[in-house]
């Protein structure tokens, strides 16, 4: 076991970098009130690895509908598989989604602990805490065995924020605690964005009121890769976009989208958009949510 503080306050896996290490995100470095230190599972070479390149920040809800999980999942997967790091808080709703969605293609996460490295809450996200570590990291400031506190929020929202080049707000409602990681990075000087909302859901309230204050409108992978690396410059690969889907998939998608969203709306046009729900989801740009109604997994962005 290696470490840059004394063994017996470290647990077996568990890695520390301090500020004056060459590892040492220079992000991170360069905000105020940056941890002295960090305590790190999945080692420190890979951290300083994972750091080095483009990252973006997943905020949101965590209690978000399952648009918003869906759009966070999808986001993050787009990322992931253009080699960006993907960091948000190990939380449940729209963190938990960005984790799994990058994941999903075996990329870069970083996921930031509210209490100790090694102690896991929400508990039920055990498996989650696993699979990110396998590949990526899981950091924290506090040190080893310590739970959640009250201020434990506020500090994990700091290193999420001043990890990241952009935070993109997936789903959030305006209060100042679903928005703390925007609030903290528009504060850094990073950039922000927000993917938009129904105007008549109240879980995107603050990411609507974001983008209504003039912040960065992101729908996809591909809008967040121009926030990094400037218009068109990335792009995902044509084939896997929308705009290359047959008419009548096309079709249905925007449909879903519009918010013809339950089976009993979709059916109306016939058997041959039946045909055309199992083919999306089958393809991965349909998912099913609460009462069966169809989500989006995907936006129509890039044609």
């Amino acid at each position: 076991m290696t470490g840059e503080t004394s063994a017996p306050a470290l647990r077996a896996g568990v890695e520390t970098i301090c500020r004056h290490s060459p590892g040492y995100p220079p992000a991170l470095d360069q905000s105020p009130g940056a941890p002295r230190m960090l305590y790190v599972v999945g080692g420190r070479e890979r951290f300083a690895r994972l750091t080095a390149g483009p990252v973006v920040a997943i905020a949101g809800s965590e209690r978000p509908t399952d648009y918003g999980m869906e759009m966070a999942r999808g986001l993050a997967r787009g990322l992931a598989a253009s080699g960006v790091t993907v960091v948000s808080g190990f939380a449940n709703g729209i963190a938990a989604a960005a984790h799994a969605g990058a994941l999903e293609t075996d990329g870069p996460t970083v996921t930031v602990m509210a209490g100790g490295v090694d102690v896991v809450q929400p508990a039920g996200r055990r498996e989650l805490y696993e699979r990110v570590i396998a590949s990526g990291c899981a950091i924290a400031e506090a040190p080893c065995g310590m739970t959640q506190r009250r201020w434990s929020a506020i500090t994990r929202a700091r290193t999420v924020a001043a990890l990241a080049a952009v935070t993109i707000v997936v789903e959030a409602e305006d209060n100042p605690f679903e928005l703390r990681v925007a609030h903290i990075a528009r504060a850094l000087g990073r950039t922000v964005a927000a993917i938009p909302g129904r105007v008549t859901s109240p879980a995107s309230r603050g990411t609507n009121a974001l983008l209504a204050e003039g912040i960065s409108l992101v729908r996809g992978a591909a809008d967040a890769l121009d926030l990094l690396y400037g218009v068109s410059a990335w792009r995902l690969d044509a084939s896997s976009l929308p705009g290359k889907l047959r008419a009548d998939l096309r079709t249905t998608l925007e449909r879903v989208g519009a918010g013809e969203d339950t089976p009993g709306k979709l059916t109306r046009a016939g058997d041959e958009t039946l045909s055309a729900l199992a083919e999306l989801e089958l393809m991965g740009l349909l998912g099913r949510g609460d009462g069966g109604r169809y989500v989006p997994r995907q936006s129509l962005v890039g044609e």
